[in-house]
């Protein structure tokens, strides 16, 4: 049955919630049976290899496709979208840019500059800079342009579609910081897609793995540290934890785990993964057996 988005009822906590999606191009499955919940304040991370689906769920989750079957329901007010490439607008200086939903909302000429120079300056563009066109812009400059643009109205909802991956080590890791910042200040949900598991690690609280033919989640890794307290020491080694466990490794077509490397000594304890297996429902439930091998 096609359900189709809903709203959610009023009280609800907001959250996006997902239940039994289905969705094919033509006679192609692309996805099957994705369910989970994402709350305020949680950023979840959808990871695996190329064409599990995922890019095709973001955009399900953001009404850019109709919904065949199951259900997506997002009892958020607002909802943000950032791509893989900036897509700013080349006629339009950064500011303008940075402003264009302020303006699509209707909030005056002044009023939605003065909000979009001060996010950008929070984001690490120059005054000089924003007087500029994007071919003007170095792409870490356009990229941060991106960022600004999607903050800027203060969504309760971000959804990020992989807008770090074409960015250098230096340049992501600030951009990290500053998305982190940011989403503990207005406590948006993040539902974000990348190929890297090291930045999902850094990043989210909950990880979401995908396989393929059909897209499909195989499993949840929810991650016991707050992202801001995360050092670079507990990401390398939960990173390279989650690479050693059988469903990442099936999923990205890996052969299986060395034994002698199967099993990580934790960094911290109570600190590390916690893998939620989908026999059981993959919602918010802090549970699930130990993920080590």
């Amino acid at each position: 049955m096609s359900i189709g988005t809903l709203p959610a009822a009023a009280g609800t906590q907001h959250e996006l919630r997902i239940r039994a999606l289905d969705h094919a191009f033509g006679r192609d499955e692309v996805l099957a049976g994705i369910d989970f919940r994402l709350r305020a304040g949680e950023v979840v991370a959808l990871v695996g290899p190329s064409g599990c689906g995922k890019t095709t769920l973001l955009h399900l989750a953001a009404g850019l496709l109709t919904v065949q079957a199951g259900e997506v329901s997002n009892s958020f007010s607002s909802t943000a979208f950032m791509f893989q490439q900036p897509r700013l607008l080349p006629w339009k200086t950064a500011l303008d840019n940075i402003a264009l939903g302020l303006k699509a909302a209707g909030v005056g000429r002044d009023e939605r500059h003065f909000r979009a120079r001060e996010l950008a300056l929070r984001l690490g563009l120059a005054h000089r800079d924003l007087d500029k066109f994007p071919h003007q812009l170095s792409g870490g400059m356009q990229s941060r342009v991106a960022l600004a643009r999607a903050l800027v109205l203060a969504p309760e909802l971000l959804l990020l579609d992989e807008p770090f991956s074409a960015l250098d080590v230096g340049l992501k890791e600030e951009l990290y910081r500053l998305l982190l910042a940011q989403q503990a200040e207005q406590g948006m949900g993040v539902l974000m897609i990348t190929h890297d598991l090291m930045e999902a690690v850094r990043l989210s609280d909950a990880i979401l793995v995908m396989a393929p033919t059909p897209g499909r989640i195989v499993c949840r890794f929810e991650l016991g540290q707050p992202a801001a307290s995360r050092d670079d020491a507990w990401v390398y080694h939960h990173t390279a934890e989650l690479l050693q466990t059988a469903a990442v490794r099936d999923s990205f077509g890996l052969p299986p785990a060395v034994p002698a490397l199967a099993e990580v000594p934790a960094v911290r304890p109570g600190a590390g993964l916690r893998l939620v297996v989908p026999a059981e429902p993959v919602l918010g439930a802090r549970g699930g057996a130990r993920c080590g091998g």
